[in-house]
Formats: structure tokens, C-alpha cells, sequence
């Protein structure tokens, strides 16, 4: 998807229904990379480990959420025992069908002793992912790219003023030096680094990571 924004879920977002006796539980989230999507897949693993299937599917762009509009756009899922093509890909069709990206989803299935067929599952796996969707809310989102800022203890002072000014999502640690982690839309990413570098006599050591 190009253009200036993309369509996320704006967070968590989850629905809870039974069907003939089988509870399906739909989780969505909002996830910065295909990596941060497996972990989440891997929580609901974990949290419902006595389930009998968890289904997970996501869609990313390469290099992660904060290049959302570079790159191309990684689509997971799988049917985690269901019968072929009746439980992941309907949960990734949901995801295609609202035309989000960066989100990841989990549908788990408690089975209740009778059979649904596979309309039945696609049907119900589809009710949970767009019942979650709706729950999360979807969103419009600028592309963003992340910055892994090193000063002196001197000079952090100066930096974290600069950030804080900029209005944008930040994580500091004090250390031998001082780290910022900072997420800033891409089109002010280039003014944010000058000033930085400008404040700093050039001292300030800037990394652009996915």
C-alpha cells in the first residue's frame, strides 16, 4: 500500500462466542514487525496452551510497522490442525477485507464435541476476527521509523528537551551513556536528526533501525 498513511488497529481488541458448544475467542493487535507478531501468536499459545487449536495470521510490512509503506507486505497464517483452508485463511482474509496491515491476529477454538464442517469453521473464524477488529477499532496511521539516539551524560539534558519538544514516543536508559529510543514519523525524522546533531556539535550518535 503506498500513499501517506495505512489502516491499523488502533490496539487490543478481542470477542468471545459459542457455536454449537465450541468456544471460539478472537484476539487482535497492533505489531511493529512479523517477529512481534510470532510473539504474540506465541502469548496466546501460552494463555490457552489447553486449547484445541489457536490460528494465527498477520499481515506486515517488510522491515516492520514503522516502514509501513516500504517494502512489501508480509501475509501469514495457518489453519493450526483445522481442516485445510478453513480456519487461517479466513482469519487472513478479515485482515485483507478491512485492508489493515501491521496487525496481527489469533482466533483459539475450544472444541465442543460437535463437528462444525468447513463452512461452519469459516464462517465462525471470521465472526471472531471481525468481532475483534471491531472491538480494537481500526485507525489511520502515519509511516514511522524508529531512532537509537547515544549522548554523553552532558549532552542528554539538551537531547531529551529536543524530543520531548518533537511530541513523539520516546524510551530513555541511563547507562554508561544515555540511550534514546525514539519513534518519529518518517517526514519529520530528517529535521528531528539536524537538530540533534546541530545541539550537539555533531556528538549525538544516530542509528535509524526497522
Amino acid at each position: 500500500m503506498g500513499g501517506t498513511t495505512y489502516r491499523t488497529v488502533a490496539g487490543h481488541g478481542e470477542s468471545v462466542f459459542e457455536v454449537r458448544g465450541s468456544e471460539f475467542i478472537g484476539y487482535v493487535a497492533p505489531v511493529e514487525s512479523a517477529e512481534t507478531a510470532e510473539a504474540f501468536v506465541e502469548r496466546i499459545d501460552e494463555r490457552h496452551s489447553d486449547a484445541t487449536h489457536n490460528v494465527p495470521a498477520y499481515r506486515v510490512r517488510a522491515g516492520g510497522a514503522d516502514r509501513a509503506t516500504n517494502g512489501f507486505l508480509r501475509e501469514y497464517s495457518s489453519d493450526d490442525g483445522e481442516p485445510s483452508g478453513s480456519a487461517g485463511k479466513p482469519t487472513l482474509n478479515v485482515l485483507q477485507q478491512r485492508d489493515v496491515e501491521n496487525v496481527v491476529a489469533v482466533v483459539t477454538r475450544y472444541y465442543g464435541g460437535t463437528n462444525l464442517g468447513v463452512g461452519g469453521l469459516v464462517r465462525s473464524y471470521s465472526r471472531a476476527v471481525k468481532e475483534a477488529v471491531d472491538d480494537a477499532e481500526i485507525v489511520e496511521e502515519r509511516p514511522h521509523e524508529r531512532l537509537e539516539i547515544a549522548v554523553i551524560y552532558d549532552d542528554s539534558g539538551t537531547v531529551r528537551g529536543i524530543i520531548e519538544s518533537e511530541d513523539v514516543e520516546f524510551v530513555a536508559e541511563y547507562g554508561e551513556d544515555v540511550r534514546f529510543s525514539v519513534r518519529v514519523p518518517i517526514e519529520e525524522a530528517g529535521g528531528l536528526c539536524d537538530r540533534l546533531r546541530s545541539a550537539t556539535s555533531g556528538r549525538a550518535e544516530i542509528e535509524t533501525t526497522d
